[in-house]
């Protein structure tokens, strides 16, 4: 004969899954979070301040899949996009003195040449 134990043990006790707080850490991460807000300061019913809040709580993964990665072009927070900077004001630099290199050889060719006229 076989015995069946319907006890209270048999069934698993309804309610929410337990969760340790790094498997919600990583849920979040995963899905990315949103929290928006506005705070509104009135004096009288005249606006004094506004200020709108908006919170993107995601991995770098999911951000980047979200069309977010101001952090790679920011000089403050990249080494990488520092260099480019640097690079790219260089190059703006090294242009105006060619352009002020090449219009003092100009100048000074029309100079003599009304010098010898």
């Amino acid at each position: 004969m076989t015995d069946l134990d319907f006890g209270r043990e048999a069934y698993p006790i309804p309610g929410p899954p337990n969760s340790s707080l790094a498997d919600i850490l990583e849920r979040v991460l995963d899905k990315g979070i949103v929290i928006a807000g506005d705070i509104k300061i009135d004096l009288l019913d005249i606006e004094l301040l506004t200020i709108r809040l908006r919170l993107f709580v995601a991995s770098v993964d999911t951000a980047k899949k979200a069309g977010i990665d101001w952090w790679e072009t920011d000089p403050a927070l990249s080494s990488r996009a520092a260099q480019n900077s640097l690079r790219d004001e260089n190059r703006a630099l090294r242009e105006r003195l060619d352009a002020l290199e090449a219009k003092t050889e100009e100048t000074e060719e029309t100079k003599e040449t009304s010098d010898h006229t």
